[in-house]
């Protein structure tokens, strides 16, 4: 165990945290920058002369449970997680489950694009958030919010064209994560459901496709506004495993027009101003 790079580290992310982000006074005569010592270990539900020795280098070598513990209390992403589990010789655990919860600086990119429909999805593909754009575009994604569903399951699906290579790519995504989180039931459960009720996805299961995000261009039909050529680019978050999905048209387009139409029709809806965007 390199117990002098665990306690830098452990005390680097415990002065990096701002007490108001997990809920505790800012004030209370604070000297020094971030948490204290005991709350991190009331956080971690260990003991302060513990967590102390740690930070100090002079603790033994803590358990995988424990890791987890202080993991979750100083808010650790999953790269950061796995670094701390190697600094401390443990084989680094599987997470739970993947991150479901949207970052605000992810949610605010949301609003700054009216004109664009954005979704962002989980590594099980649940649209975690969406702009009111994507929702005209793509319809009730509150109450139909797993892409893979409604790629599988559903049959009025709105694709028609780039149908196939969607379901390759969905596929792809969700075997990776069920490498990745083993333990989540969510997952577990949707990908029982697809499986008992897609023969087509079991198909391209068994293919083990190898996809990766990058743009596309598909065809979708609007019940109102008929075909649209929809321009489809990724951006990856890495730290929280998902991605954020723009769909455009191209400039001086049937579609381009279309897509402005459904967005002024969103603002009018709205009363004007600003329009915030949805998450879970």
């Amino acid at each position: 165990m390199a117990r002098a790079e665990l306690a830098r580290f452990l005390r680097d992310r415990r002065e990096g945290l701002r007490p108001e982000d997990l809920g505790l006074p800012a004030g209370g005569g604070r000297r020094t920058p971030g948490l204290r010592r005991e709350e991190v270990a009331d956080l971690a539900r260990m003991s302060v002369d513990y967590y102390v020795r740690l930070e100090q280098a002079r603790g033994p070598r803590p358990s995988p449970r424990i890791l987890g513990s202080m993991a979750d209390a100083l808010r650790l992403s999953p790269p950061e997680r796995t670094h701390l589990f190697r600094l401390a010789g443990v084989p680094p655990e599987p997470p739970a489950g993947p991150p479901r919860h949207v970052r605000p600086y992810v949610a605010g990119l949301l609003h700054r694009l009216p004109a664009t429909a954005v979704v962002v999805t989980a590594a099980t593909y649940d649209v975690i958030a969406w702009n009111p754009l994507a929702e005209a575009l793509l319809g009730d994604l509150g109450a139909r919010s797993n892409l893979a569903r409604r790629r599988f399951l559903f049959s009025d699906e709105v694709l028609t064209t780039g149908h196939e290579e969607f379901g390759e790519i969905a596929v792809a995504r969700l075997r990776a994560a069920a490498d990745r989180y083993p333990r989540d039931a969510a997952l577990a459960a949707l990908l029982a459901e697809l499986r008992a009720g897609s023969a087509e996805f079991n198909e391209i299961w068994a293919t083990n496709p190898v996809r990766v995000p990058g743009h596309r261009t598909k065809t979708m039909t609007h019940p109102e506004l008929g075909r649209l050529h929809i321009s489809c680019d990724i951006l990856s978050v890495p730290d929280d495993d998902q991605q954020v999905v723009f769909m455009t048209a191209e400039p001086d387009t049937p579609t381009a027009r279309a897509l402005h139409h459904l967005a002024d029709r969103s603002l009018r809806e709205r009363g004007g101003g600003s329009i915030p965007p949805r998450t879970r």
